[in-house]
């Protein structure tokens, strides 16, 4: 309609307003492309650490829905010299200070919410602040579904992408269409003209017809879709950011985090084998023989684990059929990777926390690293291995006496072999 209309309006089409309604109608597909997208992977990251709980981008869960909580703040107006966004920030910091402080509307929300916000001071900072906002604010930026207690996405996702090489392909195809359309210009000016009878000289062969520029223009679309195509097989199996929904609303948040369970008591076999086990339900009963509510869920999600145990809760037995959980597996490798779980936990050190995130602030467990091939051998080559007096490397002679002699300064994962194909690959 845009180009019937600048059509009609003009007898001959002027090059540069042709230019302008295509780069409009280019703005138009654009719209949101301003966003940072570092910033808003980090904003969904933090937002599902420490917000994802209780709130919910798009829909109302224990908290309110955070879309346009920006510009509900800042339209509630000033307040003792700060706006609403500065106030907005020291709700979430600490509710407590925003009321005390006496801004109205954090004083009306503290009284219509049935749950108090819970306080992140000391935990983050305003940058971080800004970053939750920009992700909540822009939820669909990239290809992620809800999050969160309200229905968390079962699609496989990264956790920042962003819409950017759906945008640099349009952008191609958009200079491919000017570039016709300003040929099929110039004939239509040359036959209305000859028409008219005015003498119009030769032109010259336009340079895009010239068969070098025809070549090098194929060549270079060819090498602009061949990376995509190629980086989008590279990050094909990615589960960065995925979080499905478990048949058991399980808080590592209270268990692992409020009540400080040792993640060993739980994944008993992740210091002595290739994988790291689902607990088995009598390890859940050690506990909950005694306590059958929760503090958020109350006895609903307790007592799903008694029906698959088989135990009854009233006579104290374990007296009804027993069946198993159908958790949904979130952490996944290809059969083609070696991972021992013994050997990063016995040898290396590592913390869970190095490759799960930060499980101790999760209501609801997602993936937290890409764990891709180039972020392992990245940590290999970067890893400091705790060596001298670590038994496990009591064999590699040359390695010690290189660090006696200051040959060496350190030991990585990489200087006992850890980058090396088949350590990793069958």
């Amino acid at each position: 309609m845009i180009l019937e209309y600048y059509f009609r309006k003009s007898k001959k089409a002027s090059l540069t307003n042709l230019l302008t309604v295509l780069l409009s109608i280019g703005l138009l597909f654009a719209n949101g492309a301003d966003v940072d997208k570092a910033k808003w992977g980090e904003g969904k990251t933090l937002f599902k650490s420490n917000c994802a709980s209780c709130h919910n981008p798009k829909a109302d869960g224990t908290g309110p829905a955070l879309s346009g909580v920006t510009a509900r703040w800042d339209a509630a107006g000033t307040f003792k010299g700060k706006t609403g966004n500065q106030w907005l920030h020291t709700w979430i910091t600490n509710w407590h200070d925003a009321v005390d402080g006496g801004y109205k509307y954090a004083v009306d929300m503290s009284n219509s919410r049935p749950a108090e916000m819970n306080v992140f001071k000391g935990v983050l900072k305003d940058e971080d602040i800004d970053k939750i906002l920009l992700y909540v604010e822009n939820p669909d930026f990239g290809p992620t579904g809800p999050t969160g207690p309200t229905g968390p996405t079962s699609t496989p996702t990264e956790a920042n992408e962003g819409p950017g090489s759906t945008l640099y392909i349009f952008a191609f195809f958009l200079i491919v269409l000017v570039a016709i359309l300003i040929g099929v210009t110039k004939k239509l000016d040359r036959i209305i003209d000859e028409k008219k009878g005015i003498v119009v000289a030769e032109a010259k062969k336009p340079f895009w017809k010239n068969a070098k520029v025809i070549v090098a223009a194929c060549l270079i679309g060819f090498v602009f879709l061949g990376y995509y195509t190629v980086d989008a097989f590279v990050h094909l199996g990615r589960q960065q950011g995925y979080q499905p929904e478990q048949p058991i609303k399980f808080s590592h948040a209270l268990h692992a985090g409020t009540h400080k369970i040792d993640c060993q008591y739980c994944h008993s076999t992740a210091n002595n084998g290739k994988h790291s086990n689902i607990p088995s339900l009598n390890t859940c009963m050690n506990c909950h023989k005694n306590v059958s509510k929760g503090p958020k869920y109350g006895p609903d999600e307790i007592a799903k684990i008694y029906e698959h145990v088989g135990w009854d809760a009233t006579t104290k037995t374990f007296s009804k059929p027993q069946q198993p959980i159908e958790w949904v597996r979130i952490h996944n490798l290809p059969d083609h990777v070696f991972f021992s779980h013994a050997q990063h936990v016995n040898a290396g050190k590592v913390k869970c926390q190095t490759c799960h995130g930060p499980v101790e602030t999760m209501d609801q467990v997602y993936q937290y690293a890409p764990l891709s091939m180039g972020w392992c051998i990245n940590c290999h080559r970067n890893t400091e291995v705790q060596f001298a007096s670590n038994n496990y490397y009591s064999t590699y002679e040359k390695i010690h006496d290189d660090l006696k002699k200051g040959n060496i300064s350190k030991v990585t994962v990489e200087t006992i072999g850890g980058t090396e194909c088949q350590k990793c690959h069958y």
